[in-house]
């Protein structure tokens, strides 16, 4: 596993940093929309909602290697009052969907993105009608009493997402430029699980650097590994983001998406290694375009129906049984290819 010099991630990492906005601009959410989403068996809609914050910290020190993010913050930090501007714009689009989503391109726990006042003003608002909120952070950030103040305050589930992306620690060091090792992330979702909170893992399916073959087997690795101290874990493919490592890389050449068969593999065996109770997903985004997870383009609207569909039901058999398509040569080709090359 090889990796461009340091000096290329720091330099683009300040790249993605916008200049400093104006209070008018702080005022004014990223997005808002609706997808689908499951409460157990139920199917739901989910409000999503993407706040404008100074963003994630670890984007200005190095960042993640395929994490553009930082280009939809403020480049400074946000206000209490900016923050319940933002929120009260965006309840004009809620309608009272039991399922809520906050992102913050970065960590919602994070006093320099979320001012503690702001947070409660955050969840208060959806309190009553949600019915399960999500958050994401950093592990250094997840502390039981903050969580649990928030989750008293929302008076439902409260669900915390933390962004694992792997278990084996070269991976995330070298490919991801994760600064924390996988055991501080065991150690956050223990302390979400103690506040009476929900712990959700994300696991990056292809970072940079590893094979379609290798990458693969990370993830199956990492949904066995991790599934002890997580209720949910999420698959995420990546994607092509502007102004990342991953991006520099595929401008040259040297980098390609995952293949949704890949993606299907994994979820497949994934599943078989999951505890009673657990919950694994994936809902790729740019799905079935040349800068996200795909194949020929013309079979990826099927498979990404039948990933959707067995994430929200947990039934993964339709994914033994996806027509057959011509480009599961080529994969299969280049996965027995990888297997004959001797390691770095």
């Amino acid at each position: 596993m090889s990796a461009p010099g340091p000096s290329v991630a720091l330099s683009l990492a300040r790249e993605r940093r916008p200049a400093a906005a104006s209070s008018a601009d702080a005022s004014h959410y990223v997005n808002v929309w609706r997808e689908p989403e499951a409460l157990g068996a139920e199917r739901v809609d989910a409000f999503v909602l993407i706040l404008r914050t100074r963003g994630c910290y670890w984007a200005d020190a190095k960042g993640c290697t395929m994490c553009g993010y930082a280009r939809d913050t403020l480049g400074r930090s946000a206000t209490e009052e900016e923050i319940g501007r933002q929120v009260a714009a965006a309840l004009h689009r809620y309608r009272g969907e039991p399922y809520v989503k906050i992102y913050t391109s970065g960590s919602f726990l994070d006093p320099r993105e979320v001012p503690p006042k702001a947070r409660s003003t955050v969840v208060r608002a959806f309190a009553g009608p949600a019915r399960r909120l999500l958050l994401e952070s950093l592990p250094e950030f997840a502390q039981v009493e903050d969580l649990r103040a928030l989750r008293e305050e929302l008076g439902a589930e409260l669900e915390v997402a933390l962004g694992l992306e792997s278990t084996q620690p070269e991976v995330l060091s070298r490919a991801v430029h994760k600064h924390e090792p996988p055991s501080e992330y065991f150690a956050a979702a223990a302390r979400v699980r103690e506040s009476g909170a929900r712990p959700k893992a994300y696991l990056l399916l292809k970072p940079p650097y590893l094979t379609e073959r290798e990458a693969i087997e990370d993830t199956v690795r990492s949904i066995r590994e991790a599934q002890p101290h997580f209720d949910t874990l999420s698959v995420n493919p990546v994607h092509i983001q502007g102004g990342t490592v991953v991006e520099h890389l595929y401008r040259r050449g040297l980098y390609r998406p995952p293949w949704l068969w890949s993606l299907v593999e994994v979820l497949r065996r994934g599943r078989a290694s999951l505890g009673e109770g657990k919950r694994l997903v994936s809902f790729p985004t740019s799905g079935g375009n040349r800068r996200g997870v795909h194949n020929c383009l013309s079979c990826d609207a099927g498979i990404l129906h039948a990933i959707e569909e067995a994430s929200l039901s947990q039934d993964f058999s339709a994914l033994d049984t996806l027509p057959a398509c011509a480009c599961q040569g080529p994969w299969a080709r280049v996965n027995a290819l990888e297997a004959l090359a001797p390691e770095a």
